[in-house]
């Protein structure tokens, strides 16, 4: 069986697929257009609005000079690499369970100026940093297949400093479909794996995807304060049919998930959201 498609990112770079690298050698996430209507379909514009989603979430973040700063589930280290290019002193550090993508990003990103970056293998759930070690966490597109929501919020809570904040983006299910959500998902999250694979380990989960309340829930049970909910959903829709154009090039059979998230997405029972959190200030 053909391995998914960004499981198989690696192999694509080595063999110099020029699409592969143009759309995900930096990001491997979705892409944000402030205007969808003038997105174009071309690689080069999927890559600029892939930058663009990672300065969206990281206008949350309340970013500046000096900070330390946790990337979980970092990929190829794009959204570390804006950070590394547009502010000093800062200490980054991203973690990542693919050990090919932390390779990755440990030789394409490079600390600029008075920056210390570095790159870790290892599980956003079991973090290896110090209580207070960051000011700031960011997951990026990733959370869903993480092991566990909530050990990763207990982990956050753990390693950010008194105001710190966590700033992600998920795949977000309306409340009022949760329940009908449940017949479906066994079926979704085994298309969704099939096309873009796990990014975790053999043992964890199966993607798994979140509603509003959870999350409202989750927040609150953790101790951290809810600071804004951002649906972002139309901005992120001219993202669809660039993914399947690539991945059907290489595996026909990996579209149906991308097609079936499309179609979900534009009758409004999966959003893409952004989400940003406070922890206590004592």
């Amino acid at each position: 069986m053909t391995r998914p498609y960004f499981d198989d990112l690696p192999r694509l770079f080595a063999q110099n697929d020029t699409a592969a690298l143009q759309a995900f050698g930096k990001h491997i996430h979705w892409g944000f257009w402030a205007d969808p209507a003038t997105a174009d379909g071309s690689l080069e514009d999927f890559f600029q609005a892939a930058e663009q989603l990672s300065r969206q979430l990281l206008a949350h973040a309340d970013i500046d000079d000096g900070l330390q700063i946790l990337d979980a589930g970092c990929g190829f280290g794009g959204t570390i690499a804006l950070l590394n290019g547009d502010y000093q002193n800062l200490h980054l550090t991203g973690i990542n369970i693919n050990g090919e993508q932390v390779e990755r990003a440990s030789q394409t990103v490079q600390p600029q100026g008075s920056n210390q970056l570095n790159f870790v293998c290892g599980n956003a759930c079991q973090l290896p940093f110090a209580d207070q070690a960051f000011d700031v966490v960011l997951a990026v597109e990733c959370i869903f297949a993480f092991p566990s929501r909530e050990q990763f919020f207990a982990e956050v809570r753990r390693v950010l400093r008194p105001g710190g904040k966590l700033v992600l983006c998920d795949f977000l299910i309306p409340n009022s479909l949760g329940g009908l959500w449940k017949a479906f998902e066994g079926v979704t999250n085994y298309l969704v794996t099939r096309a873009y694979g796990k990014f975790t380990a053999e043992d964890n989960p199966p993607i798994n995807f979140w509603t509003f309340a959870q999350y409202a829930q989750l927040a609150a049970a953790t101790g951290l304060s809810s600071l804004k909910i951002e649906d972002i959903t139309p901005n992120t829709v001219p993202t669809y049919p660039v993914v399947n154009r690539l991945m059907k090039a290489v595996d026909p059979s990996s579209t149906a998930a991308t097609s079936g998230l499309a179609f979900l997405t534009r009758i409004g029972a999966i959003r893409y959201v952004i989400l940003s959190y406070q922890m206590p200030l004592a």
